[in-house]
């Protein structure tokens, strides 16, 4: 199915700027814990560095799916809302370690993005 030609939505356009803002924010994590990797004292390197590593795919993923969803590529819908789904969980145990000032926000980021995402007009704009 063809999607309809035009301007994107301005619902699609928030999910996309958020998703972008995502993903520079998870790329700056990653940038620590490059820093963190290359001047920490004995620990697990392995695993340091897996993490590291799913920090910076997480960020390219989240650029990615931004993309798709700015060419407004229906694809890219289900994979977005599945990221967006994982802060919900990351958020709530984020509040209940004691972290809620940066837990809520993040789940509220999940809902909204998810909202933005699943509303009428970007439905419309990527031809579902």
């Amino acid at each position: 199915m063809e999607n309809a030609p035009g301007p994107i939505p301005a619902p699609l356009l928030w999910a996309v700027r958020l998703l972008r803002a995502e993903s520079v924010a998870l790329a700056l994590v990653a940038i620590f814990l490059v820093y963190k990797d290359l001047t920490a004292v004995a620990t697990d390197l392995v695993s340091a560095i897996w993490v590291t590593g799913f920090a910076i795919a997480g960020a390219v993923v989240l650029w990615l799916l931004a993309t798709a969803l700015a060419g407004c590529r229906p694809g890219a819908r289900a994979p977005a809302i599945v990221l967006q789904l994982m802060l919900l969980p990351v958020g709530y145990y984020m509040t209940q370690g004691g972290l809620a000032w940066l837990g809520v926000p993040l789940v509220a980021l999940g809902v909204l993005v998810i909202g933005l995402i699943v509303s009428r007009p970007s439905t419309r704009a990527m031809g579902l």
